[in-house]
């Protein structure tokens, strides 16, 4: 597995060792071992969770609180998403910043998303099947979100002109400055 910090370092992109010929191909999705000795990190995931969604449905950006707030470990499946990642942590330098990265099915790649993180994903394929592993359980009392389209975060969506599909709560979401 190659650990790759992205430019706010704490959220760490995966790639893991694929195993492949003309048969098909093998690779660990999840080693704790190995997770450790790639990141530094020791994480216990509480719960997995499994999603599918159609091309341009955007989900988040979620996040809970403490003192239930969670870590995710996010992959694809099937399908491609354009994953992102906000620091919402208020004393933190990167306070405000996003990372994105593609995950797919085909490159196989994993983000680590630590707590004080809001999480959203942005499906572009016709569907998309989304597993992630969660450092704390989910907790509605405790979930927030965080407007998608937040001017002060100004994320880049791949929407190529097009509207995302929006959850009620998704469309509900709170800006960015609500948060200091």
């Amino acid at each position: 597995m190659q650990a790759t910090p992205l430019a706010i370092a704490e959220v760490i992109l995966l790639t893991p060792r694929v195993f492949g010929d003309e048969r098909g191909f093998f690779f660990e999705s999840y080693n704790q071992r190995a997770f450790c000795k790639a990141t530094g990190l020791t994480v216990e995931f509480v719960q997995d969770n499994h999603s599918r969604s159609v091309r341009g449905v955007l989900r988040g950006l979620h996040y809970q609180i403490a003192p239930r707030a969670q870590g995710k470990l996010v992959r694809v499946i099937q399908g491609a998403v354009f994953d992102v990642a906000v620091d919402i942590r208020p004393d933190s330098p990167t306070f405000g910043r996003w990372v994105g990265e593609v995950l797919s099915a085909d490159n196989k790649r994993q983000l680590w998303i630590p707590p004080g993180f809001a999480h959203g994903f942005l499906t572009l394929t016709d569907s998309a099947e989304f597993l992630y592993k969660t450092t704390d359980y989910y907790s509605p009392e405790h979930e927030r979100c965080i407007a998608w389209n937040d001017p002060d975060l100004a994320i880049a969506w791949p929407l190529e002109g097009t509207t995302p599909r929006l959850s009620d709560k998704d469309q509900r979401g709170a800006a960015l400055r609500t948060l200091r």
